[in-house]
């Protein structure tokens, strides 16, 4: 008796699930086409985008080229005025001071302060008990998540004449200050420096947390100490979060305000005014809201500027 034999249809036919005999079935996915069923449910998500952020940005944007105010002609009826606005900017010495001031402000509580304190703190804790790094974290987060206001009053009482600072300074026979009066963009700057290096201090923690312990134990056994392994082994691989703790921490030093104006006011004598006090002073106190957002968009360019310089600082391979 012959074995049975398989049919034509059996020899012929395609497997459905493979594909084999014909081309083959392409798997479609929720992503693969937007139809407008799947479009409805992320209406009312774009519309807020749109509203809330698209609109005033494009408003800003037309605002910066008006002469848009609370009150005279402006408000009465706006007009448009090209240039003019970024014009008057320019050939301002006030707006000179404020960009001095605003550049001295970052470099010293941001590129300086933040950052350095908090890869110090990052490096203290790394090899410190576990209860010391429980107390510097619970300090130092403690003032990072305070409100603004809250810890900028907290920091005038502290430089003020009967404040903390001169009774510390009586206390072990130095002559008392005034700093918020005779350097207050030093003042405001260690009050940034007070507050936001907790940031800084988590993002190296993490970093440092990342390279491996097997790195530093070659380069120990090769004869490095530890400032040699520090800057020829941690550092470097350390380059793309001080470039991104850089960046993050300069954008929000540069539009820091409720800080420095519960402190000084951005003076005594505007200085201590930086950017943002200057846009605010000339559009809310004296009413021009087309020169004041001209200001601000200056600001962004320089925010712009920064981010780009930080960029330049990543690995190529952490560029794409």
């Amino acid at each position: 008796m012959s074995a049975p034999t398989a049919t034509q249809s059996q020899i012929h036919r395609p497997d459905a699930a493979s594909g084999e005999g014909g081309p083959p079935r392409q798997n479609r996915t929720i992503g693969d086409r937007l139809t407008f069923g799947r479009a409805v449910p992320m209406v009312p998500a774009l519309s807020l985008l749109v509203l809330f952020m698209a609109g005033p940005i494009l408003y800003s944007l037309w605002l910066a080229f008006t002469d848009s105010a609370i009150r005279g002609e402006g408000a009465a009826e706006t007009s448009f005025i090209g240039f003019e606005n970024f014009t008057d900017a320019f050939t301002d010495s006030q707006f000179w001071n404020s960009v001095g001031l605003t550049l001295v402000f970052t470099v010293v509580s941001a590129v300086i302060g933040q950052n350095l304190l908090g890869l110090f703190l990052a490096l203290l804790m790394e090899k410190a008990h576990r209860a010391v790094t429980f107390v510097i974290t619970a300090i130092v987060i403690a003032a990072w998540i305070l409100p603004e206001v809250v810890a900028g009053y907290l920091l005038y009482t502290f430089f003020a004449d009967e404040g903390s600072l001169n009774v510390i300074l009586e206390s072990i026979g130095l002559p008392q200050q005034d700093l918020l009066f005779s350097l207050p963009i030093l003042a405001v700057a260690f009050a940034n420096i007070w507050r936001g290096t907790a940031f800084s201090m988590l993002v190296y923690s993490a970093a440092l947390g990342s390279i491996s312990a097997e790195i530093q134990e070659s380069a120990s056994v090769d004869g490095a100490g530890p400032l040699r392994r520090f800057w020829s082994v941690t550092l470097p691989l350390l380059r793309p979060a001080v470039a991104t703790n850089l960046m993050l921490i300069t954008l929000q030093t540069l539009s820091v305000f409720g800080l420095i104006f519960i402190m000084t006011g951005g003076g005594p004598a505007q200085q201590s005014q930086t950017l943002p006090l200057y846009m605010y002073e000339q559009a809310f106190s004296y009413g021009q809201l087309g020169y004041g957002t001209a200001v601000a968009l200056l600001l962004l360019l320089i925010g712009a500027v920064a981010s780009i310089a930080y960029l330049r600082l990543l690995p190529e391979e952490d560029k794409r």
